[in-house]
């Protein structure tokens, strides 16, 4: 007696290409509304003057005494506080912009899918967020200390805001990034392009391959590129350990059920 195939959980929720533009159009709307709400609230408090007072503390903080960023630019003074007041609002947003992409795709997903993707998010999410934070509270100081620290005592140095800005940035992308290590090294194994155990040989070319490309986008002092370095191989390690977890409880049903005699 042969053995009635297995229903497709996602049969009959197919819908129209017209039905999935509209779809995706909603959820930008949705998603543009709430960068704009928080955007709208950072602009009455505390303000972008005070936001970016908050973004130049850790430089501000090791300036020689009497000694603020400057403007080399006319509208810099309102342009880039404006700049860093959207930055900030699409990152309070973030958790709801990443919720309408979640909604959008989920429909299209297996189960055994979406216990994949939704921890994905949740985590590179909050991976990014540790990466910025650890870029702004020891990164920022560290390396703004060691710089001014070799600064002849003939230069008074006054760094422009909006390079300040663009340079923090970027700093602030890269770190984030770089803490997406075990996201990518999960991905990376849950596709099979990779093994555990292949990660685990490679180990020791990705701690040169870490030190080289932290001497490559930071600033060239030793404690931003030690300070990207490190935590780029302890969170390769992480990534293994949470790549056997994955693996073990993503599985589809169809490699977890012996097949039929």
């Amino acid at each position: 007696m042969s053995t009635p195939e297995p229903r497709d959980e996602l049969e009959g929720s197919e819908q129209p290409f017209v039905a999935h533009l509209i779809e995706l159009r909603d959820r930008l709307i949705r998603a543009l509304i709430a960068v704009g709400i928080a955007f709208a609230v950072l602009a009455v408090w505390p303000g972008p003057s005070a936001l970016y007072d908050l973004l130049a503390a850790p430089l501000v903080a090791h300036l020689k005494p009497g000694t603020t960023l400057i403007a080399t630019n006319v509208i810099s003074p309102i342009l880039v506080p404006l700049k860093m007041t959207l930055m900030a609002a699409f990152m309070i947003a973030l958790p709801a912009v990443l919720y309408q992409v979640w909604a959008f795709v989920a429909p299209g997903l297996y189960s055994h899918e979406k216990k994949l993707v939704l921890p994905l998010v949740v985590s590179s999410t909050l991976l990014f967020f540790s990466g910025v934070a650890f870029c702004y509270f020891i990164v920022i100081p560290g390396m703004s200390q060691f710089i001014q620290s070799f600064a002849p005592s003939s230069i008074s140095a006054a760094p422009d805001i909006e390079q300040y800005f663009s340079f923090v940035i970027t700093l602030f992308l890269v770190f984030g990034l770089a803490f997406e290590v075990p996201v990518a090294v999960v991905v990376l194994v849950r596709v099979g392009m990779v093994t555990v155990e292949q990660l685990r040989k490679f180990r020791s070319y990705f701690i040169v391959g870490a030190f080289i490309l932290s001497a490559i986008v930071t600033p060239p002092d030793v404690i931003s590129q030690l300070a990207l370095a490190i935590p780029m191989c302890l969170l390769y390690e992480v990534g293994i350990w949470a790549a056997q977890i994955f693996l073990k409880h993503t599985r589809a049903p169809e490699a977890d059920s012996p097949p039929a005699a």
